[in-house]
């Protein structure tokens, strides 16, 4: 079983040349049934790759952001027909999409799982059904012999790792409240593993935000009764770090001044509450990687040899950043 993801990413290069050997045999939206895709032709004269990608959801900046790199790389000028599908952080939608891909005898199927169990038998399905998949963003635990043939997307823990050794430097003595995303998700698991890693016994309490604004600030008004001790938040997400935002004013506090605040993702509204310094730390989760993932699967449709792993270039940020960075930012 793939337990972990440099475990499942070994695994997966071990297995690269058979993968390559099957892929030369193959040929938002509404996450029930609703495809919000684009058509076209190209690849220099030959019939278009036609893909099916399955987003989890719109969750937050981050995803929306990622949406619109992929949907605008996985494109007709770059020789692509995108069939996308929104599963809106529901596995039994995203399922359901990749088997409606599978009926589709799409070339190539690319994904990112809600969460990191429970895909066994679909895997299985599209193996049997000889289409190649490419993982983005996140990761499965699957028995599925191999599962898919490349990974796109962030390193997760050392996001964690990051984040973590940021507060043992600059706060050695918080007491901090972890606000978690999604549980299960390879993004969840991962952070919490990487930052648990270096300031684990500085963590007193911790809950779930699903990884958006409304339930974070419902999980930071459980916290800040809970834990009247806490003043440190590490967020797995922005958007959750903006709804501990909204908590602790409505509690009569100062966010980054009484609760020191720490976040994963830089989406402009996370930089934005750096800057006005609300935010105290932010370590950056790149979105914007439609262009890396488009030349990924064309060469696993060719039956080129890929990497087993592609880290996008990502980076931190503390409240020396300026409000004209801001302002420029993409997304």
């Amino acid at each position: 079983m793939f337990s972990s993801r440099g475990a499942r990413l070994r695994a997966t290069a071990a297995l690269a040349t058979a993968a390559m050997l099957a892929l030369a045999g193959c040929g938002g939206g509404n996450g029930d049934a609703g495809d919000d895709g684009a058509t076209g032709g190209g690849g220099g004269g030959d019939e278009p790759i036609r893909v099916g990608f399955s987003q989890l959801g719109a969750e937050s900046g981050w995803r929306t952001a990622n949406t619109e790199s992929v949907q605008a790389s996985l494109s007709e000028e770059n020789g692509i027909e995108l069939t996308f599908v929104d599963a809106q952080q529901k596995q039994e939608n995203q399922i359901r999409a990749l088997r409606d891909f599978v009926s589709q005898d799409m070339d190539v199927i690319a994904f990112s799982p809600v969460i990191e169990t429970g895909w066994d038998q679909v895997l299985q399905e599209i193996k049997d059904a000889g289409i190649p998949v490419v993982l983005v963003d996140r990761t499965v635990e699957t028995t599925v012999e191999d599962p898919f043939v490349t990974w796109i997307g962030s390193d997760f823990r050392a996001e964690g790792v990051t984040a973590g050794e940021w507060v043992a430097e600059n706060h050695p003595d918080a007491q901090i409240f972890e606000l978690q995303g999604t549980m299960g998700s390879g993004a969840q698991v991962d952070r919490q593993d990487g930052f648990r890693e270096v300031v684990g016994d500085q963590v007193i309490g911790e809950a779930s935000g699903n990884f958006t604004r409304a339930e974070g600030r419902t999980a930071v008004e459980a916290a800040l009764q809970a834990y009247p001790n806490m003043d440190f938040i590490f967020a797995h997400n922005d958007d959750m770090g903006l709804g501990a935002i909204e908590a602790i004013e409505a509690a009569g506090m100062k966010p980054g001044e009484d609760i020191t605040i720490v976040t994963v993702d830089a989406v402009k509204d996370g930089l934005q509450a750096l800057v006005d310094g609300k935010f105290n730390y932010v370590v950056e989760c790149n979105p914007v990687f439609g262009d890396q993932l488009a030349e990924l699967i064309s060469k696993v449709h060719a039956g080129e040899e890929v990497p087993e792993q592609t880290f996008v270039e990502e980076s931190a940020f503390d409240q020396t950043i300026t409000q004209e960075f801001v302002d420029e930012r993409p997304y």
